[in-house]
This record gives C-alpha cells, sequence and structure tokens, in this order.
C-alpha cells in the first residue's frame, strides 16, 4: 500500500529525540546485543540452577525444561479477581502453555506483579502509592524475568500504572522479544455522560448516595476495562500502535473466541520469535521512531495526560530521551481524530465499532503522520497494523479494516478532524510548567484569568465548596500534590464541583502539581505543575487573591504579580501529616528521589545517567 512521505516536523522531532539520545541509547543497545544468545538461556545453567527451575513442572514441560532444546517463553501477569481489567487474565496462562507446547516452546507463570486500581482508591490516601506502583510493577517485572530461564516473554495487563511498569521492566531484559496481551474492555453500561450528570447532582446535594452507586455500578459492571477514553485504554491504543500487540487485539472483549484465539497466537508467536535469531526484541521494537508513534496515537485520540509521565519513562528506560518540547511539537500537526468519553459521549466499543485503532492508524500512516517502517511483534512495518482479526472456520485470520470511519461523531479522518491539533497542551510561565487536556474542554473555556484560591487538598476545597465560597470566577490551585510531597495522586474528587461552578456561569480553572489523568473533563485543567510547590516551585509562592491566567490556547500559565514581589515572596510550609497508613510509610525512600513530573515521576535514572563515556562504549 503507498504511503504519504513523513510529515517534516515527525521527522524532525524524530531525528531530535534520536541526536538527543544518541549516547544513551547506543550505550542500551549495547547492553542488550552482549545478552543475546542463540540456545536456549537455560542451557548455560548449573544443573543445581536448572533443577530448580523445573521442580514443580511436570509431564511434557517438565522434559521440555530439562532437554534444553525448545525456547522458554515467560509469563508475568497483572491478574487479580477485584479488578474488573484483570479478572479475565485467570484463564490465560493455561491457554498459553498449551499454545506454546503446540508450537514447540514451552511457558512457565514467571511472576505475577500487582495492579492497584485508581477507580477505587480515588480520594482515599491509598492514591498516594499510584504512581509509584508503576517503579514496583517495572521492578516485579524485572524479578520474574531475573531468573534467566526465559527466551521470550508474555507480559499481560491492561490499566493505568500497569502496562508502563511492565513495559518498563521489560525493556530492562531488552534483549528478549516479548508481546504484551490485553484482555480487551467489557461492555457498554451507562452512558458517561449521565454518569458524570449524577456526579454532579451528588456534589450539590441534589442526589442521594444511593442514586449515585446505582449509576456508578450500571457504568462499571462486568469483567473487562472501564469503557470510557482513560489511561488504561490510552495504555491499549498506544502499545498497539507502537507495534507491542498483535495487530487489531486491543479491544477484542473478553470472553469472547477471538479474543482466545489471540491469546493463543501470541503465545504462538513469542515461541517462533524466540526460534528465530532475526526477530526484533523488545529493545529494538521500541526505538526512537515506535516512541513518537505512541505520542502521535495518544494525541490524535485526546489519550490520557498519565502518558506525558508515562511516556517518558518508557523511553527512558530504552535509553530514549523524550521530553515535553516533543509532546508539544508533535500536538501542533497532529489533528484530533477520535471524539471518546470523556473527549465525547461516545466509548471505548463505539470506537471499535466506527472502526477503531486499524482506522485510526491507516488515517495517520496515509498522512505521513506515523512511521511505517518499524518492527513490531508481527513483522516488519506498521502497515499490518491496518488488519484486524477474524475468525474463520474457527482459525485466526487477518483482513484489512475500514479505510474510512464507519461513524464520524466518533472517529473522523485526517481530512475532517475533530480539531486540527492533537488533544494535549503544554504550558509555560511564571509558575512553571504544566499539562492541559484540551481535547475535553470547549474553545470558549479554554482561556480563564481569575483570582486564585488556594488549597493544600482536596478536602480543603471540598470544604470551601460546601460553604459556597467559590461562587465566583476562580483559578482553583490545590499545591503539595506532587510526586515527592505525596506520590502525585489523581484529583477527580475535585471535578463534579468544578463542573457545577462552570455550569453556574463561572470562569473556571484548575492548577495543581498533582494528576488528573485520561478522565479530565471539561474545566481546563494545568496539571502536573513542575517544579512541585512542596520542591520549591513558584506554586508554592501563590496566594489567595492573586490573579492567575490560565490559557490553553496559548498555551501560557501565570501568576500577574511583578516578577521582583514573586521572587521576594517566602514558599508556603504547608503542615504535613506524617505520612503512614494505607502502606504510605514503605515508600518514603521512592518521595526522596523521585524526579520531576516533565522527566517521568521516575525512581529510575534519566536516559543521561544511563549513558556511558563513549571511549567505553566503543
Amino acid at each position: 500500500m503507498s504511503q504519504a512521505s513523513l510529515h517534516p516536523v515527525i521527522r524532525r522531532v524524530t531525528d531530535r529525540i534520536a541526536e538527543r539520545s544518541a549516547s544513551s541509547r547506543r550505550a542500551y543497545l549495547e547492553r542488550i546485543r552482549a545478552a543475546k544468545h542463540t540456545e536456549p538461556a537455560r542451557a548455560n545453567m548449573a544443573c543445581s540452577n536448572l533443577a530448580h527451575g523445573f521442580a514443580a513442572i511436570s509431564g511434557t514441560d517438565r522434559e521440555s525444561v530439562k532437554g534444553l532444546v525448545r525456547p522458554g517463553v515467560a509469563i508475568v501477569s497483572a491478574y487479580n479477581d477485584m479488578l474488573s481489567a484483570h479478572k479475565p487474565y485467570a484463564e490465560f496462562p493455561e491457554w498459553i502453555k498449551e499454545s506454546a507446547r503446540q508450537a514447540g516452546g514451552v511457558a512457565q507463570f514467571a511472576g505475577g506483579v500487582p495492579a492497584m486500581c485508581d477507580g477505587i482508591t480515588q480520594g482515599r490516601t491509598g492514591m498516594e502509592l499510584s504512581l509509584f506502583s508503576r517503579e514496583v510493577i517495572a521492578m516485579s517485572t524485572g524479578v520474574a524475568l531475573s531468573h534467566e530461564m526465559f527466551d521470550a516473554a508474555l507480559l499481560l495487563g491492561i490499566c493505568d500504572k500497569i502496562v508502563p511498569g511492565l513495559l518498563i521492566g521489560g525493556l530492562s531484559f531488552g534483549h528478549l522479544p516479548i508481546t504484551l496481551v490485553p484482555a480487551g474492555p467489557m461492555p457498554s453500561g451507562l452512558p458517561n455522560s449521565e454518569k458524570s450528570r449524577i456526579r454532579q447532582l451528588f456534589a450539590e446535594g441534589k442526589a442521594s448516595r444511593q442514586d449515585l452507586l446505582e449509576a456508578e455500578s450500571a457504568s462499571y459492571h462486568s469483567p473487562g476495562t472501564c469503557t470510557f477514553y482513560g489511561t488504561a485504554n490510552s495504555n491499549q491504543l498506544v502499545v498497539e500502535t507502537m507495534g507491542l500487540h498483535l495487530p487489531g487485539a486491543t479491544f477484542v472483549p473478553p470472553g469472547t473466541p477471538l479474543r482466545r484465539a489471540l491469546t493463543e497466537e501470541a503465545a504462538r508467536n513469542a515461541v517462533r520469535a524466540a526460534k528465530d535469531e532475526q526477530a526484533p526484541s523488545i529493545g529494538e521494537i521500541v526505538d526512537e521512531r515506535a516512541i513518537v508513534n505512541g505520542v502521535v496515537a495518544l494525541l490524535a485520540t485526546g489519550g490520557s495526560t498519565n502518558h506525558t509521565l508515562h511516556l517518558p519513562a518508557v523511553a527512558a528506560a530504552a535509553g530514549i530521551d523524550l521530553t515535553w518540547d516533543d509532546f508539544s511539537e508533535l500536538s501542533s500537526v497532529v489533528p484530533l481524530l477520535a471524539s471518546v468519553y470523556p473527549n465525547g459521549s461516545a466509548d471505548i466499543n463505539h470506537f471499535t465499532a466506527a472502526g477503531g485503532v486499524q482506522t485510526l492508524i491507516g488515517q495517520l500512516l496515509d498522512a505521513g503522520l506515523l512511521h511505517p517502517d518499524v518492527n513490531t511483534v508481527a513483522g516488519p512495518g506498521l502497515d499490518r497494523y491496518r488488519q484486524q482479526p477474524f475468525l474463520e472456520d474457527g482459525e485466526l485470520v487477518w483482513r484489512d479494516g475500514p479505510r474510512h470511519s464507519l461513524d464520524t461523531s466518533v472517529l473522523r479522518g485526517v481530512s475532517e478532524p475533530f480539531d486540527t491539533e492533537g488533544g494535549l497542551r503544554v504550558l509555560e510561565g511564571n509558575l512553571g510548567r504544566a499539562v492541559m487536556k484540551i481535547s475535553a474542554v470547549r474553545p470558549e473555556n479554554r482561556s480563564v484569568t481569575a483570582q486564585a484560591r488556594v488549597f493544600d487538598d482536596q478536602e480543603e476545597f471540598k470544604a470551601a465548596f460546601r460553604a459556597d465560597e467559590l461562587n465566583r470566577d476562580v483559578v482553583v490551585v490545590v499545591r503539595n500534590q506532587g510526586p515527592q510531597a505525596n506520590g502525585m495522586p489523581e484529583l477527580h474528587g475535585l471535578s463534579p464541583s468544578l463542573g457545577v461552578l462552570q455550569d453556574r456561569g463561572h470562569r473556571v480553572a484548575l492548577v495543581t502539581d498533582g494528576r488528573m489523568s485520561g478522565a479530565s473533563g471539561k474545566i481546563p485543567s494545568a496539571i502536573q505543575v513542575t517544579p512541585e510547590a512542596s520542591a520549591g516551585g513558584p506554586l508554592s509562592k501563590v496566594r489567595d487573591g492573586d490573579m492567575l491566567r490560565v490559557d490553553g490556547e496559548q498555551g501560557t500559565l501565570e501568576v500577574l504579580v511583578p516578577d521582583a514581589e514573586l521572587e521576594s515572596r517566602q514558599p508556603a510550609t504547608p503542615a504535613t501529616a506524617e505520612q503512614f497508613g494505607t502502606g504510605r510509610e514503605l515508600f518514603t525512600t521512592f518521595r526522596r528521589v523521585v524526579g520531576r513530573a516533565d522527566r517521568g515521576a521516575s525512581v529510575f535514572p534519566a536516559p543521561e545517567q544511563h549513558s556511558v563515556p563513549d571511549e567505553i562504549s566503543a
């Protein structure tokens, strides 16, 4: 299929990332190439080590591991039966093991990783562990693979911090062929717009707790991923566009024959890759082009702002230095092609019915907005990802997906976008840098200049709202919510009340060094402000009554006080409670060493710290 020439901005940003990352990427590739092997990894083990590796296995798998001939495939899973998105994974290991046997390999469950749900912990202290759970998942993945029994791996995970954590951990074993295995979304339930309406009524005291619970349980009602376009579904779409899922696997529902067939094929594909010395490893697939493709897919769909944290952290794990400036420049030329809640009324199942990932990728490829010449787990080139999977007489086949949208209210082509620019905007000014998800904000609401009202946590804000102290134009500042302060929780508890104020006709915006994620809604929100307040950032000097300008159109974030006055102010020092309970004391070290939000808010070294001197790496 003919391809358009690569857009000059896509090429320029990719080249800039590659040049900036040259030393660290070279060092990374040298490490993973040195770790590659041409025979099963366990063949070099001492007998005692190997015996421990198959002591618990019986039957043909025991003989396969002991025989040192068949390649070994690791299964690393985020299964638990409390979270709807991960419950379907209960059945996957047995499917994978049987398919690996049939393909001439042997699969073992190498380890589990934690999977916490931000939906459960919203507004509670457990949310302060959420972002750091990404690092725990990465390390848990590393522990699972550290036994060096394996020649390929399948990583089973979907939500929020889980997929980025699996990727970071997997990239530490970048010499292995690794595929991510999704499980799919739940069926559509109560429309998200109706759920949001009832949340606002509850915030105003016009709906009961029982009304709210009924609405929430009608929205989140069965196994599978939540159907709004939050971080979980952004994860899945981005990962497929990076070539790390099988084509079309992302949004196939759980509990269907096609879902099982795709999972079984992922196992067979892993065995084939382990046997093929020319098959690309995950560290070779995740290069500068794949990272840019992931950012483009995120921008083109108005995906989760959490990925302005996760994608730089994932890139760093592969020796690549991705910055918010790269997001910003790409956003200037990537059109917004999807309208999925909270950016519209449709859910992810409607997006799939309109053509989904395959139509999106095809449109972006044809416009020269994606790199076509990439490695993927399905083979060379991104063209394979125009195809959709089907079952024909019980056999898995792929056919070309729709070239054009089947429902332009949900998904559009490049020639008729919802917006000419991507769904994210980077803001800068004398308060530092921040991110705004503009795709869900009406253009007339994207710029707000108003007096600040400053809070140090969500509960202070909610008390002021209930006391009717905010019934005016206002820029709500919620600070000391950054990664160093308390782990950078999501602050969705603010959204219903802010929505009420906006609906009353007030000009309303939010400024915070915390997160809002993929469910960022109709309020213009300058989030992930860096440097954060607790690190002495300018946000710590904002006072009640200061005039703030939050401009998502122009990309500015300013407090309108003279520079000399701002400089002379002492940072506010909030009374910080001891961070004990719900496991928070276990993460004290993480809070002390975590990096800035615009560097991924990671506790792991940034790319420049991975690099080695040229005379060593040469």
